[in-house]
């Protein structure tokens, strides 16, 4: 386990601090421009990238270049890089690529830091809006345009009176859609489509779960950092680590948390 003192953590929020910053710039250059196109990255359906991706993600190596050129690199759309650190940054310049395609605020640039066990730091930023939610190593803020505040997940309650949010309908497989399904019959409000920002919105008090599959690394790493010091619990479909990707669940409590894994833990 890599070993973080006060002075590696400051240089660690720093650094990414600064990276969220150049990828606001990259980002925002595109957002909402006149013909910004999109390839398509999968051969069976539609998985977008653009040049906001690719010129957010290399801003963001160019500065681990300079800051932190012992740490690996992990992100979505150039080689992974090995370091000599024991950490290990791990970028999705724009998470969301269909909203940030449709002009829709809820796409975000995700960054964390972390090492074999997870993540120790993570960023969701939302550039357009100006909201930066940040955490790690016990304490969460959001930055935006109502000044800097303090991030606690919401208290418990009953499973029916929780809100849920997952990304799209399908979810993912025909079983993982009925796992769902099943969770979605239980709550009192599901919503669709916020990409990452529906995990600040757990981080920020505002929703109780965010329930998805099929996710990377890159996905999820900065919404865990996030939503675990504000005090959220965030893990796998059947309460195991979920820093790698694949089905997770992010609820704002233990209590909703394992509501939730009693139902999604079925899923097979």
């Amino acid at each position: 386990m890599t070993l973080i003192d006060d002075k590696t953590r400051a240089a660690l929020a720093d650094t990414a601090n600064a990276l969220a910053d150049v990828a606001r710039i990259a980002t925002l250059r595109h957002f909402r421009a006149d013909g910004l196109l999109a390839d398509n990255k999968s051969a069976g359906g539609f998985d977008p990238v653009t040049a906001a991706d690719r010129e957010a993600e290399q801003a963001m190596r160019d500065v681990l270049a300079r800051m932190r050129p012992d740490d690996g690199i992990v992100g979505e759309e150039f080689d992974a890089e090995p370091g000599t650190s024991g950490l290990t940054w791990v970028l999705d310049p724009v998470d969301g690529t269909r909203a940030f395609l449709s002009g829709t605020p809820t796409w975000g640039v995700l960054i964390a830091v972390g090492n074999d066990a997870g993540p120790l730091l993570g960023v969701i930023d939302q550039p357009y809006i100006g909201e930066r939610f940040f955490g790690g190593f016990g304490a969460a803020t959001l930055t935006g345009p109502l000044g800097r505040q303090q991030l606690a997940t919401r208290a418990p309650r009953p499973l029916s009176e929780a809100i849920l949010f997952t990304t799209f309908p399908e979810v993912g497989s025909p079983a993982e859609r009925a796992g769902f399904e099943a969770l979605s019959g239980q709550v009192r409000l599901t919503r669709y489509g916020m990409d990452c920002y529906a995990y600040g919105l757990v981080a920020a008090g505002q929703i109780d779960l965010v329930v998805e599959a099929g996710l990377q690394s890159y996905d999820i790493q900065g919404p865990m950092a996030v939503i675990e010091a504000a005090g959220g619990v965030v893990t796998d479909w059947q309460g195991g680590p979920a820093h790698l990707g694949g089905r997770v669940i992010a609820a704002a409590n233990a209590e909703v948390h394992a509501a939730a894994l009693a139902i999604l833990s079925k899923t097979r």
